[in-house]
């Protein structure tokens, strides 16, 4: 098994999609071939539960892409994955200075405040004018939070997890 610092989260599971199994994937990834080149991955749930998988068929669907994974044969079985993350061998990527992350190195990470309350994961970095925005969410709760060095108080890849100091009217 290869571990999650050797790994990249490249997409999210958005849905099922057809009655073969087959999954609607959201891309997290701007790396050009990167679905098309996939052959075996790792399904991450929200419960932590995982799958080690091959894939069987990508399509290119809009934005998105169609996935067929060995290890989800019908709809039900592949609507247990929905929100989940798809991750694969990271490949050769360049080192970052201290204090940079890829984002691919952020989606997934459990986010905290400094008193050491779980918030959510991070699901989303929207790129918007002045500073990204960290998209957290905890069930249907949803927090956006600038991603600017006074927030974030520290991030831990390798433990999976972001420590962030909230504003007033941040987290409400």
């Amino acid at each position: 098994m290869v571990s999650q610092l050797d790994t990249v989260t490249v997409g999210l599971i958005e849905r099922p999609f057809g009655v073969r199994g087959e999954v609607k994937v959201r891309p997290l990834s701007d790396v050009p071939g990167r679905f098309e080149g996939l052959r075996s991955v790792s399904l991450l749930a929200r419960n932590g539960q995982t799958l080690e998988t091959s894939v069987t068929h990508v399509r290119r669907a809009g934005t998105g892409f169609i996935l067929g994974l060995s290890g989800l044969t019908t709809p039900e079985a592949a609507s247990l994955w929905r929100g989940g993350f798809i991750r694969t061998v990271r490949g050769i990527v360049p080192e970052l200075p201290d204090g940079q992350y890829y984002e691919c190195d952020l989606i997934g990470l459990a986010v905290y405040t400094e008193e050491s309350q779980l918030i959510g994961v991070l699901e989303e970095i929207l790129d918007v004018p002045g500073n990204p925005l960290f998209v957290v969410r905890q069930g249907a709760k949803e927090i956006l939070i600038p991603a600017a060095k006074e927030l974030v108080s520290a991030v831990d890849v390798a433990a999976g997890t972001m420590t962030v100091r909230l504003i007033d009217g941040l987290g409400e």
